[in-house]
């Protein structure tokens, strides 16, 4: 409502909101950008862990906790993203908790990694770098209460690890923890409809009952699944939250549609940039000189990141050698913080910082 004021905090705002959710021009079904407090758009997979990792890059005060559910984690981007722990360094990037949400199934397909043994499951993590914690149940008290102390854990070993970095001044690759977190999928929904399981299953997935307007059985299925959350508890006659329970929610930045981290307008820093007319090629007379288009626009970049340490960086799988951009590394080498070999110190460029 602070932000769109035209969904109030009433009865009112609630159908419009409902009324405008996955409608076109209104509310994506997903995050978006346009939600506060988010950065990302949910509904194409696969993007969570790399965008994840880019906000805490250079960002040393700052643990961006990543969920990735287990249909993105089969995604491509998102398999190569769970390396990007080996391009953190904990003495001027903030870090990354990651959190794979294993509810078992897609849309109507078992996922991989909810199909295998909790031990080749740690075993993967471990081998991509990370120390894997399981929380895992269906008791909404027990595993809320689970959840609260692991994460109070990890907070305090990444803190530990940067710590240790920064009063040393060392930076190397270190082991930061992860979560696995393993629900039911549909969790505290309808267990069946119509005979058929729903909670657990993939029949959970986005509307687990159609034809409510209609179907009279599925109404008192909705309606029972809906006042399990106990509205009456949460909401007064006008359907605005209770005082006493808004009371409790973090006030400010801290809230999560309000933290400036997540909205890139508030934390965008202007770049300073050299004037691009000094590293232009004399055209006259014409015809008089060989140049290379992009070893220019390497020479460019060097400048660029001379001038902003702090808040430019270029990122490039494998081809800034082969595209002319080498003038970048006598500012700054390909950041690298997994083994190095005697033979990188000729030619390879490669450093943790």
């Amino acid at each position: 409502s602070e932000i769109y004021p035209g969904k109030s905090e009433d009865a009112e705002g609630l159908k419009r909101f409902f009324k405008e959710f996955s409608f076109p021009g209104g509310v994506g079904s997903h995050c978006t950008p346009e939600t506060p407090g988010s950065i990302h758009e949910g509904g194409e997979l696969g993007y969570s862990l790399a965008h994840a990792y880019g906000a805490a890059y250079d960002n040393p005060d700052l643990i961006v906790v990543a969920l990735s559910g287990d249909g993105e984690a089969e995604t491509g981007p998102q398999a190569t993203a769970w390396h990007s722990n080996k391009f953190i360094n904990p003495i001027r990037d903030g870090a990354v908790l990651p959190v794979l949400h294993l509810n078992g199934y897609k849309i109507n397909n078992p996922s991989l990694l909810s199909r295998v043994s909790h031990e080749e499951l740690e075993a993967l993590f471990k081998g991509y770098g990370y120390n894997p914690y399981f929380v895992e149940g269906s008791d909404p008290e027990t595993m809320h209460q689970a959840l609260a102390a692991t994460l109070d854990r990890c907070i305090a070993e990444i803190k530990q690890i940067q710590a240790e970095a920064r009063s040393t001044g060392i930076a190397k690759r270190a082991r930061f923890p992860m979560i696995v977190l393993r629900t039911p999928k549909g969790w505290t929904g309808p267990s069946e409809v119509d005979g058929h399981k729903v909670e657990g299953f993939w029949r959970a997935h986005q509307v687990p009952m159609s034809d409510v307007t209609k179907n009279d059985g599925h109404f008192e299925v909705l309606e029972e699944w809906l006042r399990s959350y106990k509205p009456e508890k949460l909401f007064d006659d006008s359907g605005a939250l209770l005082a006493e329970l808004k009371d409790i929610a973090p006030k400010g930045a801290r809230r999560l549609g309000s933290n400036p981290h997540a909205n890139g307008g508030s934390v965008r820093k202007e770049l300073k940039l050299p004037d691009f007319r000094q590293y232009a090629a004399a055209t006259s007379p014409p015809g008089h000189l060989q140049v290379e288009n992009t070893r220019p626009l390497g020479v460019f970049l060097r400048d660029v990141m001379r001038l902003n340490m702090n808040n430019f960086r270029v990122f490039g799988p494998d081809e800034n050698t082969s595209n002319k951009l080498t003038a970048i590394y006598e500012v700054s080498k390909k950041l690298w913080l997994a083994e190095y070999l005697p033979e990188d110190a000729d030619g390879g460029e490669l450093g943790s910082d």
